[in-house]
C-alpha cells in the first residue's frame, strides 16, 4: 500500500471487519428462501413475503433507531449491531436442529437483521467520518466498495457448494459467525472516540424521529440525489425477480447460466471502484459523481431485448458489467459526497433515513413490479422499469455544492 493511501491501524480492523461480514452476507445469499422452499415447503407468496415484509418492517423498526444512535458513541452500537445479528441468524440453525424451525420465526430474523443492517450502516458512516479526516473518505469508500464487489464475485459460488454438501442452514451459520468475527475486529480497534453531542432533551419526542428526512429535504444537493439513489436502487431491485422468471422460465437458461450472467459481470464493479479516485482526480467530483450517475442508468433498459441461447446470455452479461461498472465507480464518490455534505451531528440520523428510504422503495417497488409481470408479461414490465430509469439523472444535483460550514467539534471526553 503506498504511503498517500495508509488510512492507519483502526481502519484497516474496521475494513476487515466489512469484509468479513460482507463475506458471510454472499456465502448466505439466498438461504433464506431455500431454507422457507425446501425445509418449510413454503409456497410463492410466503417466499416473496419473507424479503419485501421482511424489509419493511425492518425499515420501520430502525426508524426510532436513527436518531437513538446520533446521540451516543458509534463504536459500541457498531458491536452491538454485530452481536444483535449473530445471536439471530442463530437461532435459525439451533431451531433447525431441534425440529421447531418456523416460517414465522425467520420472517422475525429477517425484520430484526434489516433493522440491525440499516442501524450498523448509519452508526458506521458517522463512525468514520470522525475516524478519518475528509481528504480520505474517497479513499476508504473506494476500499469498501472494492471489497463488496470481491465478495460478490467469491461468496456466492463458495456458498452455493456448501449449500450442496451441507444443505442452506449451514450458511446462515457462516453469516451469524461472521458478524462474531466483525465484532470482535471492532472491539480490536481501540483508541478513543470522540463524544456525541449531548443531548437537550431528556427524552425522544415524536417529531425527532423525522430529523434526518428533514436534514436530508432542506440541502439543495443531497435532496435530489436521495430521490435519485431510492428510485434508482428500487426500480433495478425491482426488475431482478422478473428477469430470473424470464431467464429461468420462458428462455429456458440453466440455474448455472443464469447464475454466471450475474457473477462474472461483478468483476465490473471492482474496477469501477478502482476507477473512482483517480476520475476524482482529474475530473472533479461532481463531475464524475454525474457522468457515473448518468452512464448507469442507460444500461437496464437492454435487459428487455434479452433472447434464449448464447446471444442471450451474453447480452445480459454485457449489460450487467456495464451497470455494474458505472455503479461501481457512482457508489464512493456518492457515499463520499453525501458523508462531505452531512453535518458530523447530523450523519447518523441522515444515513439512517437515507437506508430506511431505501430499503422501503425497494420492497414496494418490487411488489408493485410483480403485479406490472403478471399484467403485462416480465419482459414489458422490465423494460418499463428501464425506460423510468433513464429519467433518473434528472434528478442528479446539477451543481457542485459549496463546502459545509462545520461547527467546531466539542472536546471527547472519552
Amino acid at each position: 500500500m503506498r504511503n498517500g493511501h495508509r488510512l492507519g491501524r483502526r481502519f484497516g480492523w474496521l475494513w476487515g471487519a466489512y469484509g468479513t461480514s460482507a463475506l458471510g452476507t454472499w456465502l448466505a445469499f439466498g438461504a433464506f428462501p431455500l431454507i422457507a422452499i425446501q425445509v418449510l415447503h413454503a409456497g410463492p407468496a410466503e417466499v416473496a413475503a419473507l424479503s419485501s415484509v421482511g424489509a419493511l418492517v425492518g425499515a420501520a423498526v430502525a426508524v426510532p433507531l436513527g436518531p437513538w444512535v446520533e446521540f451516543r458513541r458509534k463504536r459500541p452500537v457498531l458491536i452491538g449491531m454485530d452481536l444483535v445479528r449473530f445471536a439471530a441468524l442463530l437461532t435459525i440453525p439451533v431451531a433447525f436442529a431441534l425440529g421447531v424451525l418456523s416460517f414465522v420465526q425467520l420472517l422475525l430474523v429477517s425484520v430484526v437483521v434489516a433493522a440491525a443492517d440499516i442501524t450498523f450502516r448509519a452508526a458506521s458512516g458517522a463512525y468514520l467520518k470522525t475516524l478519518l479526516p475528509a481528504e480520505h473518505l474517497l479513499v476508504a469508500n473506494t476500499r469498501f466498495e472494492s471489497t463488496t464487489w470481491t465478495t460478490t464475485i467469491i461468496g456466492p459460488p463458495l456458498g452455493g457448494a456448501a449449500i450442496g454438501i451441507l444443505g442452506p442452514v449451514a450458511t446462515v451459520v457462516a453469516d451469524a459467525v461472521s458478524y462474531l468475527l466483525s465484532a470482535l475486529g471492532i472491539r480490536a480497534m481501540g483508541g478513543r472516540e470522540p463524544g456525541p453531542e449531548r443531548r437537550e432533551a431528556a427524552r425522544m419526542r415524536a417529531g425527532d424521529l423525522l430529523d434526518g428526512w428533514r436534514y436530508i429535504l432542506a440541502d439543495a444537493t443531497l435532496r435530489p440525489l436521495f430521490f435519485n439513489t431510492a428510485l434508482f436502487n428500487g426500480l433495478v431491485m425491482a426488475t431482478d425477480a422478473l428477469l430470473a422468471v424470464l431467464m429461468l422460465g420462458r428462455l429456458g437458461f440453466s440455474p448455472w447460466q443464469y447464475g454466471l450472467a450475474f457473477a462474472a459481470p461483478a468483476i465490473g464493479g471492482l474496477i469501477g471502484s478502482r476507477l473512482a479516485r483517480p476520475l476524482v482526480t482529474r475530473f472533479g467530483q461532481h463531475r464524475v459523481l454525474v457522468v457515473a450517475g448518468v452512464l448507469r442508468a442507460i444500461w437496464p433498459v437492454g435487459l428487455a431485448f434479452v433472447g434464449p441461447g448464447t446471444g442471450g446470455l451474453l447480452l445480459v452479461m454485457g449489460v450487467e458489467l456495464g451497470l455494474i461498472l458505472c455503479c461501481g465507480v457512482f457508489n464512493p464518490v456518492y457515499a463520499t459526497y453525501r458523508l462531505e455534505r452531512t453535518a458530523t451531528d447530523r450523519v447518523a440520523r441522515t444515513l439512517s433515513a437515507w437506508s430506511v428510504t431505501t430499503k422501503a422503495s425497494t420492497a414496494l417497488l418490487t411488489a408493485v413490479w410483480g403485479v406490472l409481470g403478471g399484467l403485462l408479461g416480465p419482459r414489458t414490465a422490465i423494460g418499463l422499469a428501464g425506460v423510468l430509469l433513464l429519467a433518473t439523472p434528472l434528478l442528479l444535483p446539477r451543481r457542485a455544492a459549496a463546502p459545509l460550514a462545520e461547527p467546531e467539534p466539542a472536546p471527547s471526553r472519552a
